[in-house]
């Protein structure tokens, strides 16, 4: 099976000051927090000159999950001349979604997200981008009922949420604000195990270009996750990132949490890419606890001629 991964108030992300443990929805597959940051914050959709598809599978003994998004920059009409090379230009608004399906042995969640955002210019090139947005979502749990309780019986719920944020990006530096889950658990009568908390994340990296004609650049990068019970410790909510690129190929690591080790991998066709993101525990023998492996396939499509270079999008 393959995995096919404006803010409502200045206050809210003041809380980013914390250390807080979250559960956000979804929780897996793992790594779209590594490939897909727009799943988090909706103010990346459309960050990009292109429409990228990307699916995502996730397989952890009897746990599957699987999640399919995508996010592009509407474009606008303009004036066509014959001598002129093909070209599109875009307006400022970006648009995406996503449809998540989470299966374990003790519950199934199935949920979709549709978002909005807006982009502002910070500069005449147009390379430098102050963009928001926002989102809403709902998620359907379903919890089969206990087999050793003959009384019991299955349970169903469907939260409705919504989530915001604010990204700055540029060529090489990008940051982000977000609230996950801003309406939080409406499950007032707790017949749901299903974790549903107002979250937040601060996404930040930069990409620093070691060889141009060889196309290397190091990205290092940070996700800090808290959420509203103010109860971890700082090294459970901060997850550093590290992306390797080397021509068409891209590697790396993704630090969820101090007792796992993850690595990840990318390859890049024009259009197209693949990767695969593995995660096994530190101080465990593999064949004694179910390791983790998620695989990706991303589709990018351009509506305007790209050099040779400008192809090699992730």
């Amino acid at each position: 099976m393959i995995r096919v991964r404006i803010t409502t108030t200045v206050l809210v992300f003041l809380l980013f000051a914390f250390n807080l443990s979250g559960q956000e929805t979804p929780i897996n597959p793992i790594s779209f927090r590594v490939f897909n940051p727009f799943i988090l914050n909706p103010a990346v959709a459309g960050s990009k000159d292109y429409l990228s598809l990307e699916a995502i599978a996730s397989f952890q003994g009897k746990n599957k999950s699987q999640i399919i998004s995508a996010n592009s920059r509407l474009a606008k009409s303009t004036q066509a001349y014959v001598s002129s090379p093909e070209s599109k230009d875009f307006s400022n608004i970006g648009i995406g979604g996503f449809m998540f399906n989470d299966v374990s042995d003790t519950s199934k969640s199935i949920g979709f997200s549709a978002a909005g955002s807006y982009h502002f210019p910070l500069n005449d090139s147009k390379t430098s981008f102050l963009s928001v947005g926002a989102s809403v979502k709902g998620v359907f749990n379903k919890i089969p009922a206990l087999a050793t309780d003959p009384e019991s019986s299955p349970k169903k719920t469907f939260f409705p949420n919504a989530d915001a944020g604010i990204y700055f990006y540029s060529p090489k530096f990008y940051a982000g604000l977000s609230a996950v889950n801003i309406l939080g658990n409406p499950d007032t009568l707790k017949i749901s195990d299903i974790p549903v908390t107002r979250e937040y994340f601060l996404i930040t990296g930069y990409k620093f270009v070691i060889s141009s004609t060889r196309n290397i650049v190091i990205e290092p990068s940070i996700i800090f996750n808290t959420d509203d019970s103010l109860s971890m410790e700082f090294e459970d909510f901060v997850n550093p990132v590290l992306k390797l690129y080397f021509e068409r190929f891209c590697v790396g690591t993704y630090v969820r949490d101090f007792d796992n080790f993850a690595f990840f991998f990318q390859y890049n066709y024009p259009g197209l890419y693949i990767g695969a993101y593995f995660e096994y525990p530190r101080a465990t023998a593999f064949y004694k606890k179910e390791l983790v492996a998620e695989v990706t396939l991303g589709i990018n499509i351009s509506g305007k001629k790209l050099r040779t270079k400008e192809a090699l999008h992730w």
